[in-house]
């Protein structure tokens, strides 16, 4: 992994430059230290490329696809066309580490798993809840831990605390999420209580999602744990998270079930765990408490 071994030769050289000023047998220890580092590291580097299948190495880029608005996981830079965030950021790391680049494509939510199974990418990183019935269609190395919450407008009071809560509100979700799933399913289970049904308003895209609840078209907006929380910090007070997250479960990063990329990107993932650069990722996105310390391939709970 090119990154972790220029973090760890710098500091060796900076050792050797003082060596004059200090012990040489500690400047020969540190050497020897880093050196074992280092050579620990471009092994399990090598070993983890030669897990990559021969038509993908012969490519030599990963095509990414990922939706682009659910900052801080993925979204557009202010340059207007950069791919930016958490699973960007991750993304590059696995791909140094398999000696791969990576390509991001800013893509529909809804066609990216479909585009998986037609063989458009090779992997969908967009912060996908890893799922028994997605799991149908393609592979997942889950990476992270997150759960559903609930936010509105800073002046609004919905009085939802939990997802019960619903029956009888207007509620803005993205289109193809668990957060659709959930409020339709209970929907259903309001009318079944003789309840007001959930009005479920979808959009295409997280930003128009927040611009439903900004706008009061929606009482109140569901999305991701990671993703209310940094929305509501980006909005200077224009919204406020409300009731109790819920339904915490792994983000996967979706694989094409026959691409024999699961095995190489589980391995990758766990060398990025061991060097520390993926706490690094989460806590430059302010994130790290969804982060786990054990992927797995296929883990949904549901």
């Amino acid at each position: 992994m090119r990154k972790l071994l220029a973090l760890i030769v710098v500091p060796t050289l900076a050792l050797l430059a003082l060596a004059g000023c200090g012990s040489s047998s500690k400047s020969s220890t540190s050497s020897t230290a880093s050196t074992t580092a280092s050579t620990a590291a471009s092994s399990a580097s090598t070993a983890i490329e030669a897990q990559v299948p021969a038509a993908i190495k012969a490519k030599g880029t990963l095509s990414v696809a990922t939706e682009a608005q659910y900052a801080p996981n993925e979204f557009i830079a202010p340059d207007g066309h950069t791919v930016i965030g958490m699973d960007a950021d991750l993304m590059q790391a696995l791909g140094e580490v398999m000696g791969l680049k990576v390509k991001l494509i800013n893509s529909n939510f809804e066609t990216i798993i479909p585009g998986l199974a037609a063989g458009r990418y090779d992997v969908g990183a967009s912060s996908f809840t890893d799922t028994k019935e997605r799991e149908k269609t393609v592979d997942f190395v889950d990476y992270y831990s997150a759960g559903i919450s609930f936010y509105a407008k800073s002046s609004a009071n919905p009085g939802v605390n939990t997802v019960a809560d619903l029956c009888g509100k207007t509620v803005a979700v993205e289109k193809g999420t668990t957060e659709q799933e959930q409020s339709e399913k209970q929907s259903k289970a309001c009318g079944k209580a003789h309840k007001k049904s959930v009005t479920v308003l979808s959009f295409p895209g997280q930003n128009a999602v927040n611009l439903a609840v900004s706008s009061g078209r929606a009482e109140l907006g569901m999305a991701d744990s990671p993703v209310v929380a940094y929305q509501i910090k980006q909005a200077n007070g224009q919204f406020k998270l409300i009731g109790k997250s819920y339904g915490f479960a792994p983000y996967g990063l979706a694989i094409p079930k026959t691409s024999g990329m699961t095995t190489p990107i589980l391995a990758a993932l766990k060398q990025l765990m061991a060097s520390g650069k993926y706490t690094q990722i989460l806590t430059k996105w302010g994130i790290e408490s969804g982060a786990i310390t054990t992927p797995k391939i296929n883990g949904a709970t549901s």
